[in-house]
């Protein structure tokens, strides 16, 4: 099966299930868009790896990195695998010198281990082509019954970051040390993006 490959545009909240994340994934020679719903916690995992903040203690992603990297194990690829429905599967495809395995995962973890090695990512034709959207889509309103399906702008909704734009730097940095205190890695991001504007 011919293999797409995928970059994370994004992760917005979902306005699916109150609570979770839309990861947005797009096609990287094209222009469709592979929106999946995920938890917070996997949410956080990931974005904590692509703004490069450090957490005081290591995540449960971390601690699989360290444990492969010890064993002398090397991360190769993610594939998002199968859609069954409306639930997406993946494997992450691993190995050593020896040998090469492929590990059933939620893409959501798959995802969050992947980057932390810098592997890419993938899927098959067939299920961008089932659950793909074609970027123009996702400003659409978001129809409640379709989970899969987000459409949302990649933006973060204004509230929360007009409200920080609106603060001193003081007040910005206790918040941002308030927030790393309590694991909270997305909120720390938002407010290290808004300290760095000013600098």
């Amino acid at each position: 099966m011919k293999k797409i490959k995928l970059e994370i545009l994004g992760l917005s909240p979902s306005q699916a299930q109150s609570g979770s994340f839309a990861l947005i994934l797009g096609e990287e020679m094209g222009n469709r868009r592979l929106p999946i719903i995920i938890g917070v916690f996997e949410a956080q995992a990931i974005a904590v790896q692509i703004e490069n903040i450090v957490p005081n203690r290591p995540m449960t992603h971390d601690l699989f990195k360290s444990f492969a990297d010890s064993l002398n194990y090397s991360l190769k690829e993610i594939i998002i695998s199968e859609l069954s429905e409306g639930i997406f599967y993946a494997k992450i495809v691993c190995g050593d010198d020896m040998r090469q395995v492929e590990i059933d995962s939620r893409p959501s973890d798959a995802i969050a281990i992947g980057i932390r090695f810098g592997a890419p990512i993938y899927t098959y034709e067939s299920i961008l082509s089932e659950a793909g959207i074609v970027s123009s889509d996702l400003t659409e309103d978001f129809d409640e019954g379709d989970q899969e399906r987000v459409r949302e702008p990649l933006r973060t909704r204004g509230s929360f970051s007009e409200q920080l734009r609106e603060m001193g730097n003081d007040e910005l940095q206790k918040m941002l040390d308030e927030a790393l205190t309590k694991e909270e890695y997305e909120k720390a991001a938002k407010i290290r993006d808004e300290l760095e504007k000013r600098n």
